[in-house]
């Protein structure tokens, strides 16, 4: 190691080493921007890399490489989003939405392994005090994102790895038990059958109550995907959650009662979705049914003074699920809501279940039935 000192007396620590065979030389940084100690600990550590077998200089180049193309979060954000989150998970949009109101604002031009865990637990916390549930889904996701960008080499570390909305933002996840009763399932068809919520949205309030399935599902049901000759509805493995794991399609019946349903969201779809967004050949939208509940309790309560307990869509499927497991066998009414079989019972039993299937169905219609004549 040495110093060269310029003719207008600009001093520059330098290293000189062989390589190949040959004579080489490289600067380590000029004075008083280092140290004479900084200049010796970097010299210690291209010595260390020579000794590899190493070219120092091309080490020095590397490391400059990097620096140069360092990632902020908003960069890094964006091409987890782009190559694994739109494909990954199904509520791609609503995750982009949270990031881009609470957390892309704040730290969105830093690098993401320069965010602390501290200041990340700082924004959680705060988040926290309104929405626990947003809060918790930007832990999940961006633990996933830095993992993600960890195994690419595009950030050097990922504080919020060790972190959980349990034990670090004391965030306890309670399971949901909400399904209607006999009687709310009355007012809910008086509901349906007494206001003015759009015909389509009847209709997909009553297939979801009936199979018990997502929403989602029928929301991006095609009409070809509906055999009218089989009387089967064939659900790609796309368009349900365990088909992203099995390749599978889902299938179900189609009854006598649910045909009439299903025919007549046909009629009044112009394109090839069977339940599109108005004027379009786009499928519904994924926050529209989630307003549905509300325009059906604000329909019960305006018009006929009845307070119904608040509940969502999904709430229907525990209402469905509920009542399957009184018409059939426990492991049909599993089948019925799409769930996988355990262990090697998916593994060996290839059978569709769908004449079991179409009669739990038929029980439930006539059950509901009994129901709203009440």
């Amino acid at each position: 190691m040495g110093a060269r000192v310029s003719p207008k007396g600009k001093i520059t620590f330098q290293m000189r080493f062989m390589f190949a065979g040959k004579q080489q030389r490289i600067d380590l940084g000029t004075y008083p921007l280092i140290s004479l100690k900084q200049a010796r600990e970097i010299c210690t550590k291209y010595r260390t890399e020579l000794e590899k077998g190493h070219d120092p200089r091309i080490i020095k180049k590397t490391e400059k490489t990097r620096n140069i193309e360092v990632m902020t979060l908003t960069a890094v954000f964006a091409k987890w989003y782009d190559s694994y989150c739109v494909e990954n998970k199904s509520n791609s949009h609503e995750i982009k939405r949270s990031f881009e109101i609470h957390v892309l604002p704040k730290y969105g031009d830093i690098p993401p392994d320069r965010i602390s865990a501290d200041q990340w637990l700082t924004l959680l916390e705060d988040i926290k005090k309104s929405t626990p549930a947003i809060s918790e889904r930007i832990l999940i996701n961006a633990k996933q994102m830095l993992a993600w960008a960890l195994r690419r080499k595009l950030i050097e570390n990922n504080d919020l790895a060790a972190l959980t909305a349990k034990r670090d933002l004391s965030i306890i996840k309670k399971p949901k038990t909400r399904s209607l009763s006999d009687d709310e399932i009355r007012w809910l068809y008086i509901a349906l059958d007494n206001s003015r919520i759009a015909a389509k949205n009847k209709l997909i309030i009553k297939l979801c109550l009936i199979y018990g399935c997502r929403n989602g599902e029928l929301r991006n049901a095609k009409k070809q995907h509906f055999d009218f000759e089989s009387m089967v509805w064939t659900v790609p493995h796309e368009n349900h959650k365990t088909g992203k794991i099995t390749g599978q399609p889902l299938l179900r019946p189609i009854t006598i009662e649910t045909e009439k349903f299903i025919r007549l969201a046909i009629a009044l779809s112009s394109g090839e979705y069977v339940f599109n967004n108005e004027g379009t050949d786009e499928p519904m939208g994924m926050r529209a049914p989630g307003a549905l509940p509300y325009n059906v309790m604000q329909c019960l309560r305006k018009k006929y003074k009845y307070e119904m307990e608040h509940w969502s869509i999904h709430d229907l499927r525990k209402t469905a699920r509920t009542n399957f497991s009184t018409l059939t066998q426990p492991h049909i009414a599993e089948i019925m809501l799409g769930h996988a079989l355990p262990g090697e019972w998916r593994t060996y039993d290839r059978h569709d279940y769908l004449k079991e299937q179409a009669e739990c169905i038929e029980k439930w219609c006539a059950r509901i039935k009994n129901i709203t004549d009440g």
